[in-house]
């Protein structure tokens, strides 16, 4: 059995791994990460071929806000491009395509608007009560996590098309159906987001910006900083500590002593690794509760940008049980080279299409974008390009580990706390943008300053680091109309108007009532009068 002696190890060489290993190894601590897979970049994953140039079929979007992986990527060389966004949104439900000029569409139905409105400035209004380090002390946590966000959309929203938009919002953003998420997570994880916008939007959001060359580079680069260091093809299956230290077993019998350990996966995947001692109870019971998303994510390349050339910027959300894919967006290089769409298929679209062959999801997905964008010329794709993301042995899914009802009050508070010698990173126990590659790095590097600072290197108040934006991706507040602020919600204008009927129909019943019996008191008075004077 092979024996080798570090002084950390890291297991797994996404970028949350890597970027841990690399701030360590930049504090002169001695290194060495561990990777199933034949490949770095985790969640992060680039295919290339002369027929497409590169292609992300795994995480790839920054925006303002994510200020770490854009200070990583700026060190390591790496630049972004924004993404088109010229041109009209599409909206495809019922067989119709409707086009907006905003990510909101502007349904041409004013109760829909005003429902639609009304439920994301509620939304935004829940969340800021949420702490983002510790969700499960919001004064409402236990109410929030015993419901769905189905279930909250059907308690606040009115119309059929709110409520399909809604559910298109909760799919594109963890990949999961409203009704398997918290209501209290899905809160928490759009918080950590910066709210409903700045996850939603493109311009001045978090889909604004790729990186040229494809997002797995990242990795790639910390991995040649790292060198030898990083090991390919080797699946950690035991961790063993004692007071000494702790000893890492591979799948091909390899053993790693060291002092300490970061566990950088998803907390699902803790299950392939026997620990030694075995991880405290609430942990285990936690790591068995939090299902990965269920994601494909296919490129459809084409002679030209058909959409673009029609005043659309090719980005749409679908909204058709019998569509597979759920969000397309444009995807052609930054100089307009190789024009594709990427499509992404997920929650239950994507566990009925993960049985089929590539060749029918890559049928399936021109027909869809031939009725969304109302042309043929969808269907003559010249290349296609996919990865299945629930097939991955070792990601188990994507984008981000979720959670159900009653797990983040129960045992949310689990997910960071060190076990031993053995700390975690993994973007699910990032606070900023959690589920994305700004929470990846916040993650591994927060996990690297632990160590840091228990072998005396920096002080407890260092763990914690804040990176100021870059100039040029600045962060720019969202501005909000009149009516956005202020429009009554569909409950509101129905009390509204009913109130405004019971007024008039009482207005209208007391002048009647008083027009009559004036006249009878005014012939009363003249019979009178006329006896009188008789």
């Amino acid at each position: 059995m092979e024996k080798k002696k570090c002084r950390v190890v890291v297991v797994g060489a996404g970028i949350s791994g890597l970027s841990g290993a690399r701030l360590l190894d930049g504090a002169d601590v001695d290194v060495t990460v561990l990777e199933a897979r034949s490949r770095v970049g985790g969640r992060t994953y680039t295919k290339r071929d002369q027929s497409y140039k590169y292609c992300d079929v795994g995480g790839s979007y920054v925006g303002p806000t994510q200020n770490k992986i854009l200070r990583l990527s700026r060190e390591l060389g790496v630049e972004t491009y924004r993404i088109n966004n010229t041109g009209d949104y599409v909206h495809f439900s019922r067989g119709k395509t409707l086009r907006f000029q905003s990510t909101w569409p502007a349904f041409k139905n004013p109760f829909a608007w005003l429902d639609i409105n009304n439920t994301f400035r509620l939304m935004d209004k829940l969340l800021e009560q949420i702490p983002p380090e510790s969700p499960w002390l919001c004064q409402y946590a236990d109410e929030w996590d015993n419901k769905t966000m189905k279930e909250w959309f059907n308690s606040v929203c009115w119309t059929r098309t709110a409520k399909e938009f809604c559910q298109s919002f909760v799919l594109t953003n963890v990949s999961m159906e409203p009704g398997e998420v918290s209501m209290l997570w899905f809160l928490w994880y759009v918080r950590s987001c910066q709210g409903t916008k700045r996850i939603w939007e493109v311009e001045n959001g978090g889909q604004e910006r790729k990186f040229i060359g494809g997002s797995m580079q990242i990795s790639e680069k910390m991995a040649e900083q790292l060198d030898e260091r990083v090991i390919l093809e080797e699946a950690v299956v035991l961790i063993e500590q004692s007071d000494d230290g702790a000893v890492v077993h591979t799948n091909t019998h390899k053993k790693l002593e060291c002092d300490y350990v970061i566990v950088a996966l998803s907390p699902s995947l803790y299950q392939r690794i026997q620990f030694s001692p075995p991880l405290p109870a609430l942990r285990s019971q936690l790591i068995q509760r939090v299902p990965m998303g269920s994601t494909i994510k296919n490129s459809v390349f084409y002679k030209r940008a058909f959409w673009r050339d029609a005043g659309m910027n090719g980005f749409g959300t679908v909204i058709d049980e019998g569509e597979p894919v759920i969000n397309v967006v444009d995807d052609c290089k930054p100089d307009g080279s190789f024009p594709a769409l990427t499509g992404f298929i997920l929650g239950d679209q994507a566990r009925r299409l993960t049985v089929m062959t590539r060749e029918e999801r890559r049928r399936l997905t021109c027909e869809c974008y031939a009725k969304v964008f109302k042309t043929d010329e969808a269907l003559e794709a010249l290349a296609y390009e996919e990865n299945d993301w629930n097939a991955e042995e070792w990601s188990g899914g994507c984008y981000t580990s979720t959670y159900p009802t009653g797990v983040m009050t129960r045992f949310g508070k689990e997910i960071r706390k060190p076990l031993g010698r053995v700390y975690f990173a993994g973007t699910e126990t990032a606070v900023k943008w959690s589920g994305y590659m700004d929470g990846a790095v916040e993650a591994g590097e927060r996990a690297a300053r632990e160590i840091l600072c228990r072998i005396g290197d920096i002080s407890e108040s260092e763990i914690w680091q804040d990176d100021a934006p870059p100039e040029d991706v600045p962060e720019l507040a969202f501005e909000e109309t009149f009516w956005e602020r202020n429009a009554p919600s569909v409950d509101g204008v129905i009390k509204m108007t009913s109130q405004t009927i019971i007024i008039v129909t009482a207005a209208v019943t007391i002048y009647k009532y008083s027009k009559f019996h004036s006249a009878w008191y005014n012939r009363l008075g003249e019979y009178v009068m006329g006896k009188m004077t008789g």
